[in-house]
């Protein structure tokens, strides 16, 4: 499970195709059009990379929204809790609180170490690195930030040394194989992350491509997205979610 921020050099994972398979066996990639309730999701997601641990199913991307919610990672600090205004689900992975909700595209990813490998720092890398390639397709500068998981973009009209976080990263790993994954910030509220401290930080804020002034469709950002992640992991198949939920 990541836990704590990965600091080293990203050069060798932004370089050539480490994360790709050498096989390059697409990894299916789904898309769902209604808001996912966040325990269903969560099962799905395990229930996958059980199977994908076992030789029983194929890899998967899945992006999807959630209707609003707190999760809490197993770092969450009870005091960062600052409201019950939304849910708050017990997500079983690395880090503190986030929110979910409706503008935010979040994608799980259930990737098998065992071909990309075996290097969980570097898979942290790499999706912080997919964040930045989808970003900078939309003229965004983004990038990461010492001591901290996520991607982040520098405001200096907010202040001297002002960033605001713009895409979340939590990931767990089971038998090499990977769950949760990513949240960008397209068009969500902000004012609903004043529920929390996100991810324990209190220094620095959050953003959005809206709040940047990138009026960006989600299936714009779904489309970048998909090519980015194929540039860095290898090829995709389009996958229904209702096959994907289907096979599980």
């Amino acid at each position: 499970m990541v836990m704590e921020p990965l600091t080293p050099a990203a050069t060798a994972c932004d370089s050539g195709n480490k994360l790709a398979r050498a096989d390059l066996m697409p990894v299916q990639w789904v898309i769902s059009a209604a808001p996912m309730p966040y325990p269903e999701a969560l099962e799905a997601m395990r229930r996958r990379a059980a199977a994908i641990a076992a030789g029983d199913a194929g890899e998967a991307v899945w992006l999807l929204e959630h209707p609003p919610l707190y999760t809490a990672g197993t770092s969450a600090v009870p005091a960062d809790l600052l409201t019950d205004r939304f849910p708050v689900y017990d997500a079983g992975r690395g880090g503190q609180y986030t929110y979910h909700g409706p503008g935010q595209r979040v994608a799980y990813l259930m990737l098998d170490l065992r071909e990309r490998g075996r290097d969980i720092r570097c898979l942290v890398q790499g999706l912080e690195g997919w964040v930045i390639d989808t970003l900078a397709a939309y003229n965004v500068v983004a990038e990461r930030s010492a001591g901290r998981i996520g991607v982040w973009v520098n405001r200096p009209d907010k202040g001297p040394g002002r960033a605001d976080k713009i895409a979340a990263i939590g990931v767990r790993v089971s038998k090499w194989v990977t769950f949760h994954g990513i949240s960008l910030n397209i068009s969500p509220d902000l004012d609903h992350y004043a529920g929390i401290v996100p991810c324990g930080i209190t220094d620095q804020g959050v953003t959005s491509f809206e709040d940047l002034g990138q009026l960006a469709s989600m299936p714009e950002v779904d489309s970048t997205l998909r090519t980015t992640f194929e540039s860095r992991f290898g090829p995709t198949v389009t996958t229904t979610d209702e096959a994907l939920l289907r096979t599980l």
